[in-house]
This record gives C-alpha cells, structure tokens and sequence, in this order.
C-alpha cells in the first residue's frame, strides 16, 4: 500500500505529528526549530536515517559498532604484521594504527582519554569468544567496556566497506605521486617598484 506521511518534528514542543494518506508514497517532514542550526542537525540526523533505511534494504548486513570492528581489524593487522618478514611489517603495523583513530574520536568526543579507551579495547579483545564485540560504552560516565551485539549497537557493513576502501585507495594514490605541482598565483606580472599598477587607478 502506497502512503503518504507528514511528519512535523518540533524542537520547541518536542511532539511528534504523523499523518497517512493512502494516495502516493511521497513523504513530507517540517522541522521546527528555535535556531538554525538546531533544524540543520535534526535535518542532518533525517537524512542519515533515511539513507541508512536505504542502504539495508539493498545489503542486510551489519557490523559491531562503537569501534569494536576497527579495534578487532587493528589486532589481527598488527598480528599478520609481526608475523611477515621483511620491511612489509612495518608498513602493515602502520596501516594496522590507522584504525585506531575510530576510538581515539569517540573517546574524545564524550570527553574520555583516548589512550586508557585504546588500552581497555585492546585488553577485552584478547578474549576470541566474546572480544570481538567489545566497544566502548558511551552512555558511561568513565572509561566502559561492553558487549555491542548484546546491546544491539551495529554499524552498517556497506558504509564500513567502502568508506575503508576509499581511504585505502586515497592513501595508495598519494604514496604513487612522484612530484605535487604547485599551483602559481594567477594574472599578469607583478609591475615594478615605484609604478602605480593601472587596474588601480
């Protein structure tokens, strides 16, 4: 059945209106707000609701969230690294640390310390039964581990997907550049000391 929904989102009375008509399946949403940028987050967190309906009903799958997925691939890199021979370990190692930067921001961002967060991940996913998905609780008020799954707190696997390729295949491109080209300023020549430059005049 086709529906046709307005939503009103209000900041300021903080309802909710819902209204269904069986006509088209277009949908409408007015957001009220006090400022401007309290409508641009609700519009923000709207449209990443909607792409992310958009994207499971292309691929169902999930992954672990609260970093738990790039603390688990950080391990098993730096695993692999010190297991490969040559000069590659270095550079696996160092590949492996990139994805520590997930729980670095999320640390930072609900006012944790990045490096104890990074250490108590570590620490839980030593355990291979349930390790692998421990992450970080960022509803505690201290440094917290949890069980994501059993919290039910996923991440969707496409958007890991290629956001991980992207940045390898951004990285790779700027190993490849042998010489950056600078760009000059444009116009004409500088004019000389002591004369008045016509466009001025």
């Amino acid at each position: 059945a086709y529906h046709t929904i307005k939503a009103v989102v209000s900041t300021q009375s903080g309802h909710y209106g819902r209204e269904e008509r069986e006509e088209s399946a277009m949908s409408t949403i007015i957001i009220r707000g006090s400022t401007d940028n309290i409508m641009d987050d609700i519009e923000r967190a709207i449209d990443d609701g909607v792409n992310s309906v958009k994207v499971l009903s292309r691929d169902q799958r999930c992954l672990p969230g609260a970093a738990a997925t790039e603390i688990e691939l950080a391990k098993q890199l730096m695993t692999y690294g010190e297991q490969t021979p040559g000069m590659e370990q270095y550079a696996i190692k160092k590949f492996a640390e990139a994805f520590e930067v997930f729980p670095k921001i999320l640390a930072e961002n609900t006012g944790l310390k990045a490096n104890e967060v990074l250490a108590n991940m570590y620490n839980a996913h030593q355990d291979k039964v349930s390790g692998m998905n421990a992450g970080i609780n960022l509803e505690a008020d201290n440094c917290e581990i949890m069980d994501v799954v059993e919290r039910q707190v996923f991440d969707i696997f496409l958007t890991k997907h290629w956001g991980i390729k992207f940045a390898v295949n951004a990285a790779c491109t700027v190993l490849v550049v042998d010489q950056i080209i600078m760009a000059k300023q444009a116009g004409g020549p500088k004019p000389r000391k002591g004369q008045a430059d016509p466009d001025d005049e």
